[in-house]
């Protein structure tokens, strides 16, 4: 489902989007990747991921989450401080400027 445009994505910021229904976190970062995830922070239970700091860890690319700080491989959604959280992950690419997410009723 397309989300927004490319170039409205700042780098290293989240932000969220309502896709099919589902809150999705999506984070563009500074090397032109993009990422989306759910945005419910398994630990607190708030809409908040997109809000998250953004960055790299052993190459790895992350969120922290706001509240309590733990880190999400943007890859994978898992937890590396916990693994048995996890966000949803989600399909996201660029098709002619405009960013689209795949989204699954069923998650």
């Amino acid at each position: 489902m397309k989300v927004c445009a490319y170039e409205a994505l700042e780098p290293d910021v989240g932000v969220a989007a309502l896709v099919k229904g589902k809150q999705v976190a999506l984070f563009r970062l500074s090397d032109g990747t993009l990422y989306a995830v759910g945005n419910r922070d398994p630990f607190s239970g708030l809409q908040s991921m997109a809000r998250g700091v953004v960055g790299l860890r052993d190459g790895m690319p992350f969120v922290a989450a706001p509240r309590g700080r733990e880190i999400f491989d943007l890859t994978t959604g898992r937890c590396t401080d916990d693994p048995t959280m996890e966000l949803h992950s989600y399909q996201v690419r660029v098709v002619d400027g405009t960013i689209e997410v795949c989204v699954n009723v069923r998650n």
